[in-house]
């Protein structure tokens, strides 16, 4: 009787031991910490991206500027929120998918990042952007502050119209300021319809493409301006306020 319990223990731990990792319980997430801009509406929506797939999210509206220098990450991988889990930085609008990768896979890296915002990422996807997907690269930020690409994102912006370039005359709009945020060299807009960038009105963080033009406005103010995307960051190209 013994041995045939022996027996039956050994066979159900080796069948354990083999099963597909689909059929094991995952080892719960730790929190993912987020520091982003209160006004930032795609940064909401990419939170809620990240809590559908199962993440528990920690968010602090206090800008993410500071945030990203203290983790490491290069300005020249940045976006509208940053992100903190397992020791590893997250910028932008990174899947759930190749977070989860991340932690897996474990490997000696900064962390991920989606530089500026492409339509088509979570929290800048969906109908509200007429299904358009821009092409985009999930980057692993190594050590020494260069990257690689960890996963790429085809696009669908086939029969699309394309971004204003610098040589076309850009449509103005207008909005109202929420936040200037000088060091960082951002800019809150509540705004209209941005025709050139299939932009929907919403609240959205820009980059200033000069910081001199975020001395031309304070929070409250009504304004018109110009937009495009500048190495896959919506930037403002001018802005006046309204008499």
């Amino acid at each position: 009787m013994q041995r045939r319990s022996l027996i039956s223990a050994a066979a159900a731990i080796t069948a354990a031991a083999v099963l597909p990792a689909w059929a094991q319980t995952p080892p719960a997430l730790p929190v993912l910490q987020v520091w982003k801009d209160p006004s930032c509406g795609c940064c909401h929506d990419w939170v809620s991206h990240l809590q559908a797939d199962g993440f528990q999210v920690q968010v602090f509206d206090t800008g993410n500027a500071a945030v990203r220098k203290r983790l490491g990450l290069p300005e020249k991988f940045a976006s509208c929120h940053t992100g903190l889990i397992g020791g590893y930085a997250i910028e932008g609008h990174v899947n759930a998918r190749e977070i989860r990768r991340l932690l897996t896979e474990k490997p000696k890296a900064i962390g991920l990042a989606v530089p500026g915002m492409p339509v088509g990422s979570p929290g800048m996807d969906g109908a509200v952007y007429g299904e358009r997907r821009d092409a985009y690269d999930v980057v692993l930020v190594q050590p020494d502050g260069t990257g690689r690409v960890y996963q790429h994102y085809a696009g669908n912006t086939a029969g699309f119209k394309r971004t204003a370039t610098g040589t076309e005359a850009l449509p103005t709009t207008e909005g109202e300021v929420r936040k200037v945020d000088s060091a960082a060299g951002k800019i809150t807009l509540k705004h209209g319809e941005i025709k050139n960038l299939d932009m929907p009105p919403m609240t959205m963080v820009f980059q200033a493409n000069d910081p001199a033009l975020l001395g031309k406005v304070k929070a409250g103010d009504k304004v018109r301006f110009t937009a495009m995307q500048v190495n896959g960051a919506y930037t403002v190209m001018s802005i006046e306020p309204l008499p």
